[in-house]
């Protein structure tokens, strides 16, 4: 079945879990899609994981089409939404519905992700009227990292809360389809997935949203050397050691003239 913003509108209605996993590429993507992952995104997170920068914040819009392009060949069942990249959408209703059309008819994305709250609801508004499906997303907002001071948990003050709260009423308001929570309280995540009537996602937001989703590199541990992995990543498997493993057994063969052998050779 193909996921669609009406499959996870009725998901969140009959209290079905939503799970949404990071693609950069066509071969995780493929994987992911055949694993019945109901949402893949293609985060600027890639600045991080793929392009090596400290941020997300030098990811271009070209960056986020050519990487779309390639997820959108290993997806057929899931939604595939695409991130919009820092500066290419906050400022200009004309040019945040250039940038994220170009996302969608040249990329092949069936939805785009923000970050932000009251700031962007007119924005948010005027690419739903342009038919463009949005995600909103609240709280830690990695593009916002040098105004915030840091990757920590957002909405711990009243203040703080009763701003994510209200910002997430008017993003629901000017027509989001789904809205990401990252790094808050499981209270105040549980608060708005009851106030909301668009599907809540987590990450590091707790037990009580409507679904989850994580950078598919930090569950499968696959990280740079010295990535401080945050508390709320599950590693489901350790595969930098054994790619390491792996690597390390190659090189010695060669070295050793072990390999090629027979058996991996032509006659």
């Amino acid at each position: 079945m193909k996921i669609t913003t009406a499959t996870l509108k009725e998901k969140k209605e009959k209290g079905e879990k939503i799970t949404m996993l990071t693609a950069y590429g066509y071969p995780t993507a493929r994987i992911l899609d055949e694993a019945d992952i109901d949402v893949v995104l293609v985060g600027d997170s890639l600045g991080m994981v793929v392009l090596g920068y400290e941020t997300t914040i030098p990811v271009t819009l070209e960056d986020m089409l050519h990487h779309t392009k390639a997820v959108r060949r290993g997806v057929q069942h899931a939604m595939l939404v695409s991130d919009m990249p820092f500066m290419t959408y906050e400022t200009d209703k004309s040019k945040a519905i250039e940038n994220s059309g170009r996302l969608m008819k040249e990329g092949g994305a069936e939805g785009i992700k923000v970050e932000g709250g009251a700031e962007i609801a007119e924005i948010v508004s005027a690419l739903v009227k342009a038919n463009i499906p949005v995600m909103g997303h609240l709280g830690l907002t990695p593009q916002a990292i040098h105004r915030i001071g840091g990757y920590k948990v957002q909405g711990k003050t009243d203040e703080s809360r009763q701003k994510i709260i209200a910002d997430a009423k008017l993003l629901e308001d000017a027509g989001i389809f789904a809205l990401v929570l990252e790094c808050v309280p499981e209270s105040l995540a549980e608060e708005i997935t009851a106030k909301i009537s668009v599907p809540t996602i987590g990450i590091g937001a707790g037990r009580k949203c409507d679904g989850q989703v994580l950078v598919t590199n930090d569950m499968l541990g696959m990280n740079a050397p010295g990535f401080q992995v945050p508390k709320f990543v599950k590693k489901y498997a350790d595969l930098t050691p054994e790619i390491k493993k792996a690597v390390e057994k190659f090189r010695d063969e060669v070295k050793q003239g072990e390999y090629p052998d027979k058996k991996h050779t032509y006659e």
